[in-house]
């Protein structure tokens, strides 16, 4: 645990000690190294992402002109069409 704690302080005075430069290429060094570690899908996966999000967007389309529709035809009904009710 003590070691946790050393590492964790080393790691935050190494960062003082390095100039603006340094942080800059350790940065660049980490995202290169998390780069490598991204898997591209297969061509499987990636036929069956598409039609996950396209079932999605095409369930929120729905949703939302219903709702839009129910809501339009509830705004009608409460205050009208417009059109005054005078006598005209």
């Amino acid at each position: 645990m003590a070691k946790a704690a050393a590492a964790g302080g080393a790691g935050i005075e190494d960062a003082r000690a390095r100039g603006f430069f340094g942080r800059i290429f350790l940065f660049l060094r980490q995202v290169l190294a998390e780069l490598k570690k991204v898997v591209t899908p297969t061509g499987r996966e990636l036929v069956n992402y598409v039609i996950i999000v396209l079932i999605f967007v095409a369930f929120m389309l729905l949703l939302i002109s219903g709702l839009d529709f129910l809501f339009g035809k509830g705004a009608f009904w409460l205050f009208g069409n417009g059109q005054s009710m005078t006598g005209q």
